[in-house]
């Protein structure tokens, strides 16, 4: 099982690919896009416990610094990039609010895999999640072009019950449950892992017909976003002055955005092909975080 979750990024360009050729059956699952994001979040509930909030007041200074790289580094990455390559309105808002999500489920494993702080990561991906409610649409509102109308309300109310609801209905199951819960959570990855991978195919059914005017563009403005958010992230945690471990895992969290939470959001709010930035963005750092993490767990932590 855990070689299947590891090769999900293969997964995830083996359906995309399908859904080039047999478009038709994945646009037809557009509605169901929504119930996947709050079913991975739901999962992600399951696996987490107070205990891992309560990390939290044990490092406040790791902590703070990972959430302000988070919500600095990727935003304002987006906002330069766009301008830099010139992407159209409905692309820039995408990459915009693929930047200013929090950070996704799927750092945690490349976490663990790139021997990094699991614990740390997880507290920071749960509390940046949490911290979305307000600070997701806030951000996309403040930097989105003037010319670009950004329903920061309608988007809080999305987030809430796509995100802070299945989290915490989860988190609630877990502490009540816990035994019942236990033989649960060998698949839960597995779970987030096929919803994610059915969503990619989904928007990529939807907008085969842009693909082949701004797939290129839209590819090399992902990949800038995503080496961005690494290497600064990783550059800034060791000018902080922490050790490598902790420094791999802020590198992890600033540079993996929660793509499935952006595209959900921008086929509700925006349109599907300002869901293109974050369907790309879900196989490329899953490929890069993967590739980065068979490096560092070569090395000494």
């Amino acid at each position: 099982m855990e070689l299947i979750i590891r090769l999900f990024p293969l997964w995830a360009i083996a359906l995309s690919v399908l859904a080039c050729f047999l478009p038709l059956p994945f646009i037809e699952l557009k509605p169901v896009i929504i119930p996947l994001l709050a079913l991975i979040m739901f999962s992600m509930g399951l696996g987490l416990q107070v205990a891992d909030f309560k990390r939290a007041l044990a490092m406040p200074r790791l902590i703070i610094s990972g959430l302000v790289m988070q919500y600095s580094i990727m935003p304002l990455a987006a906002l330069l990039i766009a301008r830099a390559l010139q992407l159209d309105p409905a692309l820039s808002i995408g990459l915009i609010l693929l930047g200013s999500c929090p950070g996704g489920t799927a750092s945690n494993v490349i976490t663990y895999l790139a021997k990094g702080n699991v614990a740390l990561s997880i507290t920071l991906t749960s509390l940046s999640t949490l911290l979305a409610i307000v600070l997701t649409p806030l951000i996309t509102l403040l930097i989105a072009d003037s010319a670009i109308d950004v329903p920061a309300g309608k988007m809080l109310a999305s987030i809430l019950y796509m995100v802070i609801l299945p989290v915490s209905l989860g988190l609630a199951l877990n502490h009540l449950f816990p035994a019942r819960i236990r033989p649960l959570s060998p698949f839960l990855p597995l779970i987030a892992v096929a919803a994610i991978v059915l969503i990619i195919a989904i928007i990529t059914a939807l907008n085969i017909n842009h693909f082949a005017q701004i797939g290129a563009t839209l590819l090399l403005a992902v990949v800038l976003h995503n080496t961005t958010g690494l290497f600064l992230g990783y550059g800034g945690a060791r000018l902080l002055g922490y050790p490598a471990k902790e420094c791999r895992t802020l590198a992890i969290e600033v540079g993996m955005q929660n793509s499935g939470l952006a595209v959900a959001l921008a086929i509700k709010h925006f349109s599907a092909a300002a869901a293109l930035p974050g369907a790309l963005f879900s196989i490329w750092h899953n490929l890069s975080g993967s590739a980065l993490a068979y490096i560092w767990s070569r090395r000494p932590s």
